[in-house]
């Protein structure tokens, strides 16, 4: 089974880009919806007694929990020693249902997949890009998000020239959605045409 991450920065139509990957019968993984999925799970007790008051009827409060680990490298270093095993857990659990499915392909949906050294995980990489000014229109036009908090986010990513530079495809989300779908179809079809 080829697993296939994909990756972009944020703002450049990766979810979307996930969904044209699932759309055409490949199991995806979304890192993102596992994280809530485990702030109302396994990482619940394991985020309170880290952070205290930050679970409130058993689910991680994402507010109270931005309280203790904005703006402290330290705090975010102790949340991220918490969550990313028990993504990375669920991922290869996912891996192992798809190959026992017989899935020829499987998707790792991983945002910050250069960033966390994940290159290794995965047999190919699927960088989701598009213009500067797009992507600033799509994450500036997102519910409390500023000018301060998008650059601050862009700076701890790895920028989208070098992403495109160590991809093995691109998808262009910024020429609109068929384009986008044209180019996950080729990719598919580069990875499973003629594969047993």
């Amino acid at each position: 089974m080829i697993v296939l991450g994909l990756t972009g920065s944020i703002g450049m139509g990766k979810s979307t880009t996930a969904r044209m990957f699932a759309e055409a019968g490949v199991p995806v993984h979304d890192s993102d919806e596992a994280v809530h999925r485990l702030y109302a799970g396994d990482a619940a007790p394991l985020i309170e007694a880290a952070f205290p008051g930050t679970v409130k009827d058993g689910t991680v409060d994402r507010t109270e929990l931005a309280r203790h680990v904005l703006g402290d490298a330290a705090a975010l270093k102790k949340l991220e020693g918490i969550i990313h095993p028990l993504v990375r857990a669920d991922a290869n659990a996912f891996l192992e249902r798809s190959r026992a499915a017989g899935a020829p392909m499987a998707v790792l949906d991983i945002p910050l997949l250069f960033e966390t050294n994940g290159r290794g995980r995965v047999d190919k990489v699927v960088v989701v890009t598009a213009s500067p000014e797009i992507q600033r229109e799509r994450v500036l036009a997102r519910p409390g998000m500023t000018e301060q908090k998008f650059e601050a986010i862009l700076a701890k990513q790895v920028p989208d020239a070098e992403k495109r530079a160590r991809a093995d495809y691109i998808v262009d989300t910024g020429q609109g959605l068929e384009p986008a779908r044209a180019a996950v179809q080729a990719i598919i079809a580069d990875l499973t045409v003629g594969k047993p």
